[in-house]
């Protein structure tokens, strides 16, 4: 018995412009054709159309079932290759639920980056900016320094007074949180000795680090705050105040250390 295009393609549960892709891509040969110029599809023609559909479903693409040819061929390598694919798709979903737990449990916007969720409860749009590229650009364990360091920030510390430094601020003023900032830098380098090196904490490297960082600090914070911290390193430095960004980390602000 012969079946035409729509009989085979009904029989195998898809559709006439499947099986005419199919044909397109060299995964289902062509049949005869009838006198009146109709296909006549065989036995043959619908098991390979079942065993596309069944090959799809496991996860190849058509271009690998085409690579495999027969389902007569070894298919050893086309399903470790496969195996691999789905072990890694399965282990960026649960990456990504347990991301967005964390983002349910603590009422965190979509956007902040998932080592911040415990602490994103009252930060500012510059403060989850600078987090988003921190997150991209140092190693996991420097982020977990820096969540720990947020957790500890109140008022009244040089954190937040650096925080509320407003552009206008007078020299005095100015070298006053720096003195201040300048401790309490101290006090996390001692801590966490990465930060008197960002760069040994960079994901990509030392140059990938500053390249993001630097700029990041100069666009988000007002120019009284990079002179406070400009100096705040100079002071650790031992050097005299300069007027830029600084270079080291310190998270500036609800951010500090």
């Amino acid at each position: 018995m012969a079946w035409s295009t729509r009989q085979l393609a009904d029989l195998a549960g898809t559709t006439i412009k499947t099986v005419r892709h199919y044909h397109r891509m060299g995964l289902l040969e062509l049949p005869d054709r009838a006198p009146n110029g109709y296909k006549q599809y065989q036995t043959t023609h619908f098991v390979r159309l079942l065993q596309i559909k069944r090959l799809t479903e496991l996860g190849l693409s058509l271009a690998q079932i085409r690579a495999m040819g027969s389902t007569d061929e070894e298919p050893d390598e086309a399903i470790r290759v496969l195996d691999a694919e789905l072990a890694g798709t399965i282990e960026r979903l649960q990456r990504i639920r347990a991301e967005l737990a964390v983002i349910l449990k603590y009422r965190a916007p979509l956007d902040t980056p998932v080592p911040f969720g415990p602490v994103a409860e009252g930060l500012s749009e510059r403060d989850r900016a600078l987090l988003t590229v921190f997150s991209g650009v140092l190693k996991d364990d420097a982020l977990d320094d820096l969540r720990q360091l947020m957790t500890e920030v109140t008022e009244g510390t040089a954190d937040d007074e650096f925080y509320h430094l407003p552009e206008d601020a007078d020299d005095a003023t100015i070298g006053a949180i720096a003195r201040h900032l300048a401790e309490s830098i101290r006090r996390s380098q001692a801590r966490f000795l990465w930060m008197a090196d960002p760069g040994s904490a960079a994901t990509r490297g030392p140059g990938f680090a500053e390249a993001a960082i630097v700029p990041a600090f100069a666009e988000l914070f007002n120019a009284a705050q990079l002179k406070a911290l400009a100096r705040a390193h100079a002071l650790i430095e031992e050097t005299e105040p300069y007027d830029e960004p600084a270079r080291g980390i310190s998270t500036g602000g609800k951010l500090a250390e």
